[in-house]
């Protein structure tokens, strides 16, 4: 059976659970980790919680999937807060809830999640849950960036193209578009040309400098 990519279980060292859900084989995950999940493994809990979350050996069930990820998210799993901070985001399992979702990505983020400060940075720029503030999405892109995440890269962009928690500076834009694409964000490369119809020769050659740096320097330090 196929590994499914859109998956991230929790590695457990050697533990076959994780073993068989790599390999595809649901049923025997989810044998091997009812007995760790309910003797308060954190790691067993959110594994757990993905199967019935993504129907995978078991009937896709949003309000167990919630049960599980909310035991693992409590006693502090980074992947489950996020996890679960997205199904109250979205409304699955449990009401939609921003706040809720915002305090559980918060606790991701703070632990150092990056798809969990990228999403926390998107809820701060769109006021989902918390009142709208641009400095503090930029804050959470840059944390995301500096991590190599190329959608916080491109968010990032936007906000120096737009000036938006940040001095407009189409300089910046361009490296972080720039460095976007690179990452893999094909649109980026788009919004980059485009910017550079407004931009100075000049710019552009400053701006593919400052991306050349950053990338050398893994993101840090690059504002």
């Amino acid at each position: 059976m196929p590994v499914l990519s859109n998956i991230f279980f929790q590695g457990m060292g050697s533990e076959r659970g994780f073993i068989a859900a790599q390999k595809g084989d649901f049923t025997t995950a989810l044998r091997r980790w009812i007995p760790l999940a309910e003797q308060g493994n954190a790691a067993a809990q959110f594994n757990l919680a993905l199967l019935f979350e993504y129907g995978q050996g078991v009937t896709q069930d949003y309000k167990t999937a919630v049960k599980w990820h909310t035991l693992a998210a409590k006693k502090g799993d980074a992947f489950a807060q996020y996890a679960l901070g997205m199904m109250y985001y979205q409304g699955r399992g449990v009401a939609q809830d921003y706040k809720t979702a915002v305090k559980w990505h918060t606790l991701a983020a703070e632990q150092g999640d990056d798809v969990a400060q990228i999403t926390l940075g998107s809820m701060y720029d769109q006021g989902h849950g918390v009142a709208q503030d641009y400095k503090t999405a930029v804050k959470w892109y840059t944390l995301s960036a500096e991590q190599g995440n190329a959608f916080a890269q491109y968010c990032l962009g936007d906000s120096y193209a737009e000036g938006q928690g940040v001095a407009q500076d189409y300089v910046k834009a361009h490296m972080w578009w720039n460095i976007a694409g690179i990452d893999g964000k094909s649109d980026a490369i788009k919004s980059r040309d485009d910017l550079a119809k407004k931009m100075t020769p000049a710019q552009i050659e400053k701006a593919q400098e400052a991306a050349s740096r950053c990338i050398k320097q893994n993101f840090k330090n690059c504002d």
